[in-house]
C-alpha cells in the first residue's frame, strides 16, 4: 500500500502575501512541504506579527545571501532568542533602509540579542571609539565612514527597542519620551564626535573656543529618527578658526549622520556662522524678531566648550522669558502659524502630519505660546520639551487637565506615525499615506501598534484614528492658541503680573480702580498659595482686571468676583470654564461690574455660567418650556418642603438666566416680563399642588377645588425682578363636602402656600399678596366662587372693578379658574361703560395715590412707578379706557397693558402718536425699574441719579463709558414728560 503525499501547506496563514514566501522560507530552513519545520513555529509566528511579513522575509533572505558563513549562527539565535526575533523582524518589517544596513554589515544583528543594547549615556564613547584605529583618531572619509556605521548601528538599536513590542506583545514598549530621548542623545553624541574629528582635521586649533547650542527638537530632547539638527554656534577668541571648526563639524556630521542646520542663527543664512556672546546679545536686543525668541526657548548646549555654552543659555534666557511683553507678540506668533498653514499645498494639507491643520506644529505652537506668555512669572512651565511643558501647563492650571492629557496622547500618536514613516526609508517625511492606499496603511497601522477593531480593517481603523486625533488637536489648538487671555496677559508688564507690587497698585489706579489697596487685597486673597486654583487665578486676573476696568464699577466687580470665586471654590469646573472660554470671562466681567443682583444669584446658580459663552443658550428656552420643567421637577419631590425647594432653585436659575440676557441686551422688555411672570406662575402652581397633596393626605380627602387668580403685574404678565405676586384665592366645594369644609381646607392650603413661599431666603422675595381681595386685609383670605360673585354684585367698588381688569387664571383648577374669569367680565367690563360719577371717583383715587404713596423726598421726575409719566400714569390711563370702552371694544378686554394700548390705537380712542408716547414711556419705565433692581440688588422704584449706580444704569441702556450718564436721565425725563402730557389730556380731560 502506497502512502499518499500530504498537500503542500500555505504560508499565507502567517501573513505572507508574496507567492514566493514558502520557497524563501524553505531556502532559510524554516519550512518544508508540510509547513513550519519543527522548532521554527515561533519564528513563523514572529514573521506573521511583523508590520510587513514579506518585507521582513526578503530582508532575512538577503542577509543570509550576504553572509552565508554567519547564517547558521543567526538561524540558531532566531530559534533560541525571543528578543532577537522580535527586534529583528520588527525592524526588517518596518524599515527597508535599516534592512539595507544589516545586509551591508550583517554582523550588526548581534546588537539585537537579549542584553546587548548600548546604554544611551555611552553613545558618545561608542562613536568616539568607532573612529579610533591603532590608537589614533581617524579623519577624512575614513572617519566619516566609521561614524556613519556606528551611528546606524546605534540607530538600529533604538528602532529595534521601539518596535519590538509590535512583534512580541510580551516585551515592554518604551515610552515616547524614552525613544525621543535616546534619539536626541545619539544626535548629541554625533555632534560631539563630529566636532572631535573636525578638531583632528584642523590639527587641534588653538586660540579659539567653540560651543554648539542645540535648537529645535534636538534642544528639546524630542528628536525624530530623521531630522535636521538645528544648531547655533558661539565662539570666543579667533572667530575665523572657530568658524572653520564649525563648518568642518557640519560637513562631517552631515555626510555621516544627519544634516546640521545653522539657519536659526542671527540673520539666518546671511549671518556669520559663529558669533561671540556679545554679538549674540547685541543682535537679540536690537534686531531679533518674535519667532527667534520662540526658537531660543529650546536652546541647549550639547558640544564644545561647556562653560561657554552655559553662559550663552544664561544670556538668552531672560530675553526669551520677557519676549511676550514685546508689542504684538501674541499676534505675531499667531500670524506666523497661519502663514505656515497657508504654504501647505492644498492637495496634501489633510495628510501633512507636521504643518497641516491639526498637525504637530499646532501642538508645539500652542504649547510654546502658553509657555512664553505665562512663563514670565512661572518658572515651572519653562521646559524645552513639548510633552513636559504640556504636563506642567496642565499641572499649573493654564491648560485643563483633560485637555492636556488629550493633547499629549494625540501628539504622541502623530509623532509615532511620523517616526514609522521616516523609518521606512530613513527619509525626512511627514506625509500620511493616501487614504485609499490599503497596503501602506496596513503596514503603518501594524508598525504603529494600531490593532483592527471588529468589523473594521487595520487600514480603515488607522485612518479613523488619524482623523480623530487631527480633529482633536485642531480643536484644542484653536481653543488654546487663539485664547484672548494670552493677549491680555502678554500686554501686562511683567512686574505687574506679580500682582502685589507697587507697580500693580499704580496700574490699578490708572485702570480706574478707586481703591487700589482694596483691589490688591482681593487679588492677594485669590492668588495666595501654590494650589492649582491660585495658579489659574494668577493667569486669569490680568485679563479680568482689564475687563472690569471697562465696567461702571471696577472695585465692586472685583469684590463680586472674589465673592463668587470663594463661594464656588469647590465647584470643579468653575475656573476651568473661565480659563477656557474667553467669552464667558468677558460677559461675566461686564455683569459683575454692572449688577449687584447677578453675583448674589450666581453663587447659588453657578450653572448659568456655562450659558454666557453662547448667547443663544441664554435665550433658547421659551417661558412655557421653563414652566413645564419647573413643575415637573417640583412634582417629582416627595413632600411640600422638597417641592418648594426645587421650585425655588429653578426660579433662581431662571431669574439669573433672564437677568444675564437682559443685561447683555438679548431680551426686550416684554420678553423679560413674560419670562419672570411665567416662572412666578409656575412656582405658584407647584407650591399649590404640593400643598393640596399634603393637606389632602392629612385628612384623607380633597374637599375643595382651588384656583389662584393672578392680579396686578402677575395677571398682566408684566412682573419685574422685585415684584410681588398679587393674587385672589377662589374655591369651590368638591367630593360632597360642605361650603364650610371647602373653605377651611382651601384657607389652610392658601395660608401654607403664602407661608412656604414667603419664608426668608437669600433669593429675591416670593411674596404672595392677597390684599386685592374683597374687603382687603380685613376680608377672608379665600372665598367661594359664589361668594366672589355675590360680593362684586352687591358691594363691589370701582377700584375693585379696576383691579379685576388684570385678573388672569394662573394656578389650580382649570375649570374653576376659567369660569371665574368668564364670570367677572360683567364687573370689569361694565355694560355701557362708566358713568361720570364713577369716572370722577377713578380720577380722585389716582390723585390720592399720587399724593399719599409717593415716598417723601422722592423725585417725581425719576420715580419709575409713581412719577410723572411713569408706570402708574400710563396704567391708570389705560385702565380708565378699558372701564369706559371695553364693553364695546373687544380688543380692550386684556390684562396686558401693551395689548390694551394697541387696542386703544386701533379703536381710534386716542391719536396714534399719543399711544406711541404712552407705550414708549411704559416700556422705558418698566425697564428702568428692572435695571434699578439689577444695579442695586434690591427692589427699588427710584432711579439712581448719581455715582456708579447711575453710570451702570446708563451703560445698560446703551450709553458708552465716554457719555455723560446724566444724558440717560435727561432722555428718561423727556420721554416721561411727553407721556405725562398725554395722560393729563386722556385721563383728566377726555
Amino acid at each position: 500500500m502506497v502512502e499518499r503525499a500530504r498537500p503542500t501547506a500555505s504560508a499565507a496563514r502567517f501573513g505572507f502575501t508574496d507567492e514566493r514566501a514558502a520557497a524563501d522560507l524553505r531556502m532559510l530552513g524554516f519550512w518544508d512541504e508540510a509547513g513550519p519545520v519543527p522548532g521554527c513555529e515561533q519564528i513563523l509566528t514572529a514573521f506573521s506579527r511583523a508590520p510587513d511579513p514579506d518585507l521582513a522575509l526578503r530582508a532575512i533572505d538577503r542577509i543570509k545571501t550576504a553572509d552565508e558563513t554567519g547564517w547558521p549562527e543567526l538561524s540558531r539565535a532566531l530559534r533560541a532568542d525571543p528578543v532577537l526575533r522580535a527586534q529583528l523582524f520588527a525592524v526588517l518589517g518596518t524599515s527597508g533602509a535599516l534592512a539595507d544596513f544589516l545586509v551591508n554589515t550583517p554582523e550588526e544583528w548581534r546588537r539585537l540579542t537579549a542584553g546587548s543594547g548600548t546604554p544611551s549615556d555611552e553613545y558618545t564613547a561608542e562613536l568616539t571609539q568607532a573612529m579610533a584605529h591603532d590608537g589614533a583618531s581617524l579623519t577624512g572619509a575614513a572617519a566619516e565612514q566609521a561614524l556613519r556605521k556606528a551611528y546606524r548601528g546605534l540607530l538600529l538599536e533604538i528602532a529595534a527597542d521601539d518596535l519590538a513590542h509590535t512583534v512580541d506583545p510580551a516585551l515592554d514598549q518604551p515610552s515616547y519620551a524614552q525613544t525621543t530621548g535616546a534619539l536626541t542623545q545619539l544626535a548629541d553624541a554625533a555632534l560631539r564626535a563630529g566636532l572631535g574629528v573636525a578638531e583632528q582635521e584642523l590639527r587641534g586649533p588653538t586660540g579659539a573656543t567653540l560651543a554648539v547650542i542645540a535648537m529645535g527638537k534636538c534642544g528639546g530632547r524630542e528628536l525624530n529618527y530623521v531630522s535636521d539638527v538645528d544648531v547655533v554656534f558661539v565662539g570666543e577668541g579667533d572667530l575665523q578658526i572657530a568658524t572653520r571648526l564649525a563648518a568642518a563639524m557640519m560637513r562631517i556630521v552631515g555626510r555621516a549622520c544627519f544634516e546640521v542646520d545653522a539657519a536659526l542663527r542671527p540673520e539666518g543664512k546671511a549671518g556669520a556662522l559663529v558669533r561671540t556672546l556679545e554679538g549674540h546679545e547685541a543682535y537679540y536686543q536690537k534686531w531679533a524678531r518674535t519667532w527667534e525668541f520662540q526658537a531660543l526657548l529650546k536652546a541647549r548646549p550639547v558640544a564644545g566648550d561647556v562653560e561657554l555654552g552655559n553662559r550663552y543659555t544664561e544670556l538668552v534666557a531672560p530675553m526669551v522669558w520677557s519676549a511676550s511683553a514685546r508689542e504684538n507678540f501674541v499676534t505675531d506668533v499667531q500670524q506666523m502659524r497661519r502663514r505656515v498653514e497657508r504654504h501647505v499645498p492644498a492637495d496634501i494639507a489633510d495628510r501633512e502630519l507636521k504643518l497641516g491643520r491639526g498637525g504637530l506644529r499646532d501642538v508645539e505652537f500652542a504649547v510654546q505660546l502658553l509657555q512664553l506668555v505665562h512663563g514670565r512669572v512661572d518658572t515651572a512651565i519653562r521646559s524645552a520639551s513639548t510633552i513636559e511643558a504640556l504636563e506642567e501647563l496642565g499641572a499649573g492650571g493654564y491648560v485643563g487637565r483633560a485637555d492636556a492629557v488629550e493633547l499629549r496622547v494625540s501628539y504622541e500618536f502623530l509623532r509615532t506615525l511620523e517616526h514609522r514613516l521616516q523609518l521606512r526609508g530613513l527619509l525626512r517625511t511627514h506625509l500620511f499615506p493616501e487614504f485609499d492606499d490599503s497596503a501602506q496603511l496596513r503596514w503603518l497601522a501594524r508598525a504603529s501598534g494600531v490593532r483592527p477593531l471588529r468589523g473594521k480593517s487595520e487600514a480603515a481603523h488607522l485612518v479613523a484614528e488619524y482623523r480623530r486625533h487631527v480633529q482633536r488637536v485642531r480643536r484644542l489648538h484653536e481653543k488654546l492658541f487663539y485664547r484672548p487671555l494670552l493677549e491680555a496677559v502678554a500686554r501686562v508688564p511683567t512686574a505687574v503680573l506679580r500682582l502685589t507690587t507697587d507697580q500693580a497698585k499704580s496700574r490699578l489706579h490708572a485702570l480706574g480702580y478707586a481703591a487700589p489697596d482694596g483691589a490688591l487685597q482681593h487679588i492677594r486673597s485669590l492668588t495666595s498659595g501654590v494650589s492649582r486654583r491660585a495658579a489659574i487665578q494668577q493667569a486669569l486676573l490680568p485679563m479680568l482686571l482689564d475687563l472690569l476696568a471697562d465696567t461702571p464699577d471696577p472695585d465692586g466687580g472685583l469684590l463680586a468676583y472674589r465673592r463668587v470665586s470663594e463661594a464656588l471654590a469647590d465647584t470643579p469646573w468653575y475656573l476651568r470654564v473661565l480659563r477656557d472660554e474667553a467669552a464667558v470671562v468677558e460677559q461675566l466681567a461686564m455683569l459683575l461690574g454692572t449688577s449687584k443682583l447677578v453675583p448674589d444669584l450666581l453663587v447659588r446658580a453657578p450653572e448659568v455660567l456655562h450659558m454666557l459663552g453662547e448667547s443663544e443658550r441664554l435665550t433658547a428656552r421659551t417661558p412655557e418650556e421653563v414652566a413645564t420643567s419647573l413643575r415637573a421637577a417640583a412634582r417629582r419631590q416627595p413632600g411640600l418642603k422638597a417641592a418648594v425647594t426645587a421650585a425655588r432653585s429653578l426660579r433662581r436659575h431662571e431669574l439669573l438666566r433672564v437677568a444675564c440676557a437682559d443685561l447683555l441686551g438679548l431680551l426686550d422688555v416684554p420678553a423679560v416680563c413674560g419670562a419672570l411672570s411665567s416662572v412666578w406662575a409656575a412656582v405658584l402652581q407647584s407650591a399649590l399642588a404640593a400643598s393640596i397633596r399634603q393637606k389632602s393626605a392629612d385628612i384623607g380627602s380633597e374637599p375643595a377645588r382651588i384656583a389662584v387668580i393672578g392680579m396686578g403685574r402677575l395677571g398682566g404678565a408684566e412682573l419685574g425682578y422685585g415684584s410681588d405676586a398679587d393674587v385672589l384665592f377662589v374655591c369651590e366645594r368638591a367630593n360632597g363636602a360642605s361650603d364650610s369644609e371647602a373653605l377651611k381646607f382651601a384657607t389652610s392650603v392658601a395660608e401654607t402656600v403664602r407661608q412656604v413661599l414667603g419664608a426668608p431666603s437669600q433669593d429675591p422675595a416670593l411674596e404672595v399678596d392677597a390684599n386685592l381681595r374683597p374687603e382687603g386685609r380685613s376680608g377672608p383670605l379665600v372665598r367661594t366662587f359664589d361668594s366672589y360673585l355675590a360680593y362684586y354684585s352687591r358691594w363691589g367698588e370701582v377700584w375693585e372693578a379696576q383691579a379685576l381688569l388684570r385678573a388672569r387664571f394662573v394656578a389650580g383648577d382649570d375649570d374653576l379658574g376659567a369660569r371665574f374669569i368668564a364670570a367677572i367680565g360683567r364687573f370689569r367690563y361694565p355694560e355701557g361703560g362708566l358713568d361720570p360719577s364713577r369716572i370722577r371717583e377713578v380720577r380722585r383715587i389716582k390723585a390720592r395715590v399720587e399724593t399719599e404713596r409717593l415716598p417723601r423726598g422722592a423725585d417725581p421726575t425719576t420715580h419709575a412707578k409713581l412719577g410723572r409719566g411713569g408706570l402708574a400714569d400710563v396704567e391708570w390711563t389705560v385702565q380708565l379706557m378699558q372701564l369706559r370702552h371695553a364693553h364695546e371694544v373687544p380688543g380692550l378686554r386684556t390684562p396686558s397693558t401693551l395689548a390694551a394700548l394697541r387696542a386703544t390705537a386701533e379703536a381710534r380712542l386716542a391719536d396714534e402718536a399719543e399711544i406711541n408716547s404712552l407705550t414708549e414711556a411704559w416700556l422705558l419705565a418698566t425697564r428702568a425699574r428692572n435695571v434699578a433692581m439689577l444695579v442695586r440688588g434690591k427692589p427699588v422704584d427710584q432711579l439712581p441719579t448719581s455715582g456708579r449706580e447711575l453710570a451702570a444704569a446708563a451703560r445698560i441702556f446703551g450709553y458708552s463709558a465716554d457719555d455723560d450718564p446724566g444724558e440717560f436721565l435727561d432722555s428718561y425725563r423727556r420721554t416721561t414728560r411727553r407721556a405725562h402730557a398725554v395722560v393729563e389730556r386722556l385721563f383728566y380731560e377726555s
